[in-house]
Parts: C-alpha cells; structure tokens; sequence
C-alpha cells in the first residue's frame, strides 16, 4: 500500500521541489525521475503474475459521493507503469543539450504529467481515474504550448478541444454508470457488476470509446496528432507518443471491455473497420510526407491501428500482442523523435531532401537509428517483432481479409521508414550536413539504452509475455462470462 502511494505521489513531490530549483530544475528533475523508476522495479520485482489485484490501497476520500482513493496494480497496468516510469527520466535526459526558457516550470510539468498518468493506470475508482486523466492533460497543454514551435497555439487549441470533448463524453458515461449503481460508488467492480440492457451498454460504449481513440488516436479521431507532435517540442512529442496514447489503450482494455461488453459486441466490428482504414490512410499519407517528423505521426497511427484491431479482434493473441506493443511502440517512438531531435538540433531542420551522408559524418548516431528502424519495422530478434506478430495472429483469429489488410502496416512501414532512413542517413553529405557532429554524452546513453531495450526484449520477450499473461486471460474470461449473462 505504501510502496504504491510512494509510486503515485513521488512524482508531485519532485515536481513542486522542480518548480523551485531554479536553473538546478534539470538535475533535480533527473534525480526524482530515476528513484521513480527504481521504485518501480521494486515493486515489478515483489509483482507476483497472476490475475490478481496487488498493492491495493482504498481509502475513503469523498464519502458523500462514494469517492475512494482506490488503487492497485495487475499485470496489465505493471506493464504500463514501468513504461512510464523507464521512459520518464530517457525524456529528460534527451532535453540536456537544450536550454528551454523557465526549465522550472518546464521539467515540473513533465514531473506533474508523471503523475497523472501514475493515477490513470492504477486508479481502480471511475472518479479517481477522470481526475488522473485530466491531470495528465494539464501539463503537455502548456508544454506544447509554451515551448512548441510555430503556430502552436492554434495547433494546441485543436488538440485540447478534441482532448476536452472526448473526456465529456466519457465523463457522462461515467456519471450515468454512478447512478445505475445501487451502492452509489464509482468502484471499478461495482461498474464491472452492473447488468445493462444492449442499448444502455450501446451508448455508453461510444461515450467511452470516444474518449479513448481521441488519446491513441485512432481514424476519424486523429487529426489533431500529426500537427501537435510536429509543432510541439520534442521532449512533448515523446510525452505524447510514447506515454499519453498508452492511456487511450489502457482506458479500453480496462474501463471498456469488461463494463460494456455487449457493446464491444455490437460495435466492435465498426473500431476494426475503422482502425484498418486508418492503418492504410496513415501508411499511404506517411509515404507523401517530406518532414520526417510527420512521417512519424503517421507511423504511428498505423501502428495504434493495428492495437487497437488486435485488441477488438477480443481473443488472447491479439490482446498479448496489444501488450507488448503498446511496451516496444513507446520505447521506439520515443528513440525516433530523439534521433530526429538531434538533427534538428545540428542542422535546424527535419526536411528530408535537405538531408543526407549523416552516416558518413555520425557513424553511432546512424547505427542507433538504423536499430530503432527495424524495431520499429519490425524485424525478427528486435521488440517490434512479437507484438505485431501476435497482434496479425489475433486478427486472423478474427478474420482473414481483415489480418491481410491489416498486415499491409508492416509493409508499408518498412518501405516508407527504410527510405526516409536512407534518404536522411545514406547517400552524399550536403551543405547542411556536412558539418554534422556525432552523437556524445547524455545522447549516447539514451539512444544506447534505448537500442539495449530493443534488442534485450526482441531476443527475450518471454518476461513481457509472462507478467501479463494471467490478468489478460481473466479479463477475457470475464468479459465472456458477462457477455454471456447478457445475451
């Protein structure tokens, strides 16, 4: 109980002590972000993988709404909270060889962010969960918009009507779930527990879901992405990429299946369609993209895409496969926007035909990218290779026209990717790039930790596989025990 409230509110802590170190904000940020991510470990290592809820706290908070401070950690949110914790301080050290304006309130705000996102993943109470996910939104707002590039206020006002929106929804959805419940609490079970009739569970699946694709994003509800990730700055877009759409993810697989199951069934067939056209429509827009930060946007929706398929395609591989992508997709985003971080920080530009012959120039730095590339690709023996490998199986479960479809996202990637990384590290230096220093310091460990993890988790993913085995299989058993009730 203790551990896990350490885990939650150690962050704040290191965000108001931040907010009041002054040019010291770097370091001290660094500090509370790597005892985080120690903690965590911790905690993974006294994580017993089954299907139960472990380091439970619940403690009264509102009572006269039936509000607690419920909390606890599965195998599904252990996942995404040592992703969080790991990736935490790699962001935080790739922004040493920037001078931002107020590194105060700069790096509190990625601390208080951390914090947010901590309560959404263990939060076990509706309402406690709403409060993680608006906390969570605060503070990359005013990242972006402070320290974003141009345009940026117009580009952040789109992302935070579309973030706002969603949570409206969800909200509603939320609120009507509190007043179906004859015990007048926002507990997880309690909503779990509930039986609603298909046209209940209809609504309330869309109040939901909308919520959660707005976050990943997922085709139609992904528009506001592109333009946010390329004009917010880069420690912002790995925020947003590698840890902030895990939230959409994570709200499906933990809020949404297992109260709306009916309505998974009825609709769910209408989020593989639409993921599968996304898929496509990114893959094909990312092959027109001339910035090479756009054409990682659109990479990553393709990529969501296919989770968000498998996850919908609702059998054991998809779901496993969901898993362990959502762990490889965030450690290798966050490595691409690095690597393009430093070549905008040498060369003031991210345009690809303004770009090439790095690799003659910067050696480590084109073969750090050349392994994010293929995990991101997918090539056998790196992390991206068992997630989507289970993620086509599940689909195929589901249907074999929708897994060929779907499958077109590794193709597509491996051609779109390949050729950016060629035209950007291959060829003759140009004028731009002539000069290009290669990496050094704090860019070396993050860009070699992160090719560690790729490797270490494409060769062995067993542990991956295995701390969230157990809690997958109960949720899917559940799931098909309340959709069998309601039928």
């Amino acid at each position: 109980m203790e551990q896990l409230l350490l885990l939650i509110f150690l962050p704040l802590v290191g965000a108001i002590v931040t907010a009041f170190a002054g040019k010291s904000a770097k370091i001290v940020s660094t500090i509370f972000s790597v005892v985080s991510l120690g903690l965590a470990l911790v905690i993974a290592c006294n994580f017993i993988p089954n299907a139960s809820t472990q380091f439970e706290v619940n403690l009264p908070w509102i009572a006269d709404l039936g509000v607690n401070f419920h909390a606890g950690i599965d195998g599904i949110s252990m996942l995404v909270l040592l992703l969080t914790n790991l990736l935490v301080p790699i962001i935080i050290l790739s922004s040493y060889n920037h001078e931002y304006k107020n590194p105060a309130a700069f790096y509190a705000l990625i601390l208080f962010m951390q914090c947010g996102l901590l309560l959404v993943f263990t939060a076990l109470d509706a309402f406690l969960f709403y409060i993680g996910w608006e906390a969570a939104l605060i503070p990359i707002y005013f990242i972006c918009a402070i320290w974003g590039g141009k345009d940026r206020i117009r580009i952040n006002m789109k992302f935070f009507v579309y973030t706002i929106a969603g949570s409206l929804f969800m909200l509603m959805g939320i609120i009507y779930l509190y007043l179906q419940n004859p015990a007048h609490n926002f507990d997880i079970q309690a909503f779990y527990a509930l039986n609603l009739d298909s046209a209940q569970q209809g609504w309330i699946f869309w109040a939901f879901f909308i919520a959660f694709a707005i976050k990943m994003p997922i085709f139609p509800f992904h528009t506001w992405q592109p333009d946010t990730y390329t004009a917010a700055p880069a420690q912002g877009t790995m925020l947003l990429s590698g840890i902030m759409l895990k939230m959409g993810i994570y709200g499906v697989i933990r809020w949404l299946l297992p109260i709306v199951p009916a309505g998974v069934h009825d609709w769910g067939q209408v989020v593989i369609i639409l993921s599968i056209i996304g898929i496509v429509y990114a893959s094909l827009i990312a092959f027109t993209q001339k910035d090479a930060k756009r054409l990682v946007a659109y990479s990553s929706i393709a990529h969501v895409g296919l989770i968000s398929a498998g996850i919908f395609a609702f059998n054991q591989q998809g779901m496993q496969g969901a898993m362990v992508q959502m762990l490889s997709h965030g450690i290798n985003v966050v490595g691409l926007f690095f690597v393009l971080d430093i070549i905008f920080s040498r060369v003031k530009t991210n345009k690809i035909e303004e770009l090439g012959g790095i690799a003659k120039v910067a050696p480590q730095l084109a073969l750090t990218f050349l392994i994010i590339v293929l995990g991101t690709v997918a090539l056998p023996g790196t992390n991206g290779f068992i997630g989507e490998f289970l993620l086509l199986m599940g689909v195929y479960n589901y249907g074999i026209w929708a897994a060929a479809i779907a499958g077109l996202t590794i193709i597509f990637g491996a051609v779109y990717m390949l050729r950016m990384y060629q035209n950007v590290m291959l060829g003759e230096t140009k004028s731009l790039t002539i000069t290009f220093t290669d990496i050094k310091g704090t860019e070396k460990l993050v860009l070699y930790t992160i090719c560690a993890l790729i490797i270490v988790l494409g060769v062995y993913p067993k542990p991956v596989l295995h701390l969230t085995e157990a809690s997958v299989q109960h949720l899917l058993e559940q799931v098909n025990q309340k959709l069998n009730t309601v039928n």
